[in-house]
């Protein structure tokens, strides 16, 4: 067997095992192979196992140092792109005021798209540029951008142009989703601007295959489940994929929805009940849980552990935004997911890979395997469970692309 690059040095290789959503106990399920080796060939895998069980011939080879190595991360929820801050909003919530308050009075979400629109492309790109980077040196080698911050079709479009000409230029893959987030307030500008998503807006996304999703916010002050219904039927005649953002704040249908229609995921879930637990673990749609909004916004993490014991499939996901998770390393994410959501560090490694890309419907990410893209993370130190153990440090060494080393 010939290779391109041989990396050895590896106190432990890690990684789930085999295509497909892990559920439950199959969470806790990894497959660690001590000093261990990777062959790669034209930025594939072709080998793994221990290191003295290697017989081929590589062209290369380097030596990580008795450094432990895992998947790259996927990042399956970020909102990357926007301008403005919400800095007004984090001393209004920690004077007492609440996220839903804050919306409700033209704040929060409508503040960014204030601000998004008053931008140019070019200063969009500029700023969500350092944003992505910040996301790959934390460990995500697959990261999901949304839109969302657009008012109208026109703006929606715009932001998901900035996110095609970021995918042209990071080495990270950028999976581009267009979120219908936030509704107009008038009843009658509602109405028309879900005829202008159904029959406008998703039918040029998709021609011009400038999104692989939709996704919608559906809560009290967003969408209401019957409108959400309409942009979800319309993705599907459009074969696009669909998430959902639901169960934040309220119980209002969103998660039932999702899951009735086969979305990708759904999202947050801080308000899933007891009752919803066992709808999720039977169905194909994956729970992606986002610890950084639970800490920012001081409320009730999304029951990571309950969703997990049901048998549900979890992922993990930074939520990246300005308003409430402004969150930028992954592999933070995953730590927090142990600390609040009651994830096992076993349990979030898988989320945040192999059940990462499942929320993304990618088959092919997310694990270390021959035949498989060599996106792979070198850490700090020889033991793996250090991922999800350092706080304030970031505990990836090296990032890894097609095999090829990024420079920091």
């Amino acid at each position: 067997m010939n290779a391109d690059l041989l990396i050895t040095g590896i106190s432990q290789l890690v990684t789930a095992k085999g295509s497909g959503a892990k559920h439950g106990p199959a969470m806790r399920e990894l497959h660690i192979t001590e000093r261990a080796a990777i062959a790669i060939c034209n930025g594939g895998i072709i080998w793994t196992g221990k290191e003295h069980d290697w017989s081929g011939v590589a062209q290369a080879s380097v030596n990580v140092g008795n450094r432990a190595v895992v998947p790259g991360l996927i990042d399956p929820h970020t909102h990357a792109v926007w301008a403005g801050d919400r800095l007004a909003d984090f001393d209004a919530r920690t004077s007492g005021e609440t996220y839903e308050t804050i919306l409700a009075a033209g704040g929060g979400i409508r503040r960014t798209i204030r601000a998004t629109a008053a931008a140019t492309k070019d200063e969009l790109f500029s700023l969500a540029e350092i944003r992505i980077h910040a996301l790959l040196r934390s460990g995500a080698t697959i990261i999901e951008v949304k839109s969302g911050y657009g008012f109208t079709p026109a703006a929606e479009i715009a932001m998901l142009e900035v996110i095609q000409a970021l995918a042209a230029r990071t080495p990270a893959r950028l999976l581009p989703t267009l979120l219908i987030h936030i509704p107009p307030s008038d009843t009658e500008d509602r109405t028309r601007y879900i005829a202008e998503i159904c029959t406008e807006l998703i039918p040029e996304v998709a021609r011009r295959k400038l999104a692989t999703a939709v996704d919608i916010f559906v809560e009290r002050e967003a969408w209401h489940v019957d409108e959400a219904a309409l942009v979800v039927q319309s993705a599907k005649q459009h074969d696009l994929a669909i998430k959902l953002h639901t169960e934040q704040f309220q119980r209002i249908g969103g998660l039932e929805l999702g899951v009735r229609m086969r979305a990708l995921s759904v999202d947050h879930l801080e308000a899933c009940g007891p009752d919803q637990l066992a709808m999720l673990a039977a169905s194909s749609t994956i729970a992606t849980i986002l610890p950084g909004v639970s800490l920012h916004l001081g409320i009730p993490a999304a029951p990571g552990r309950q969703l997990v014991d049901a048998g549900a499939a979890v992922a993990i996901g930074t939520d990246l935004n300005p308003g409430s998770s402004p969150l930028f390393s992954t592999a933070a994410a995953l730590a927090l997911a142990v600390r609040l959501n009651g994830l096992t560090a076993q349990e979030a490694l898988v989320a945040g890979t192999v059940n990462a890309a499942c929320a993304l419907g990618l088959a092919d990410a997310g694990r270390l395997e021959v035949g498989l893209q060599a996106d792979f993370l070198v850490l700090e130190g020889s033991d793996w469970r250090n991922l999800a153990y350092a706080l304030g440090s970031n505990p990836v060494r090296e990032v890894w692309i097609r095999g090829e080393r990024l420079q920091a």
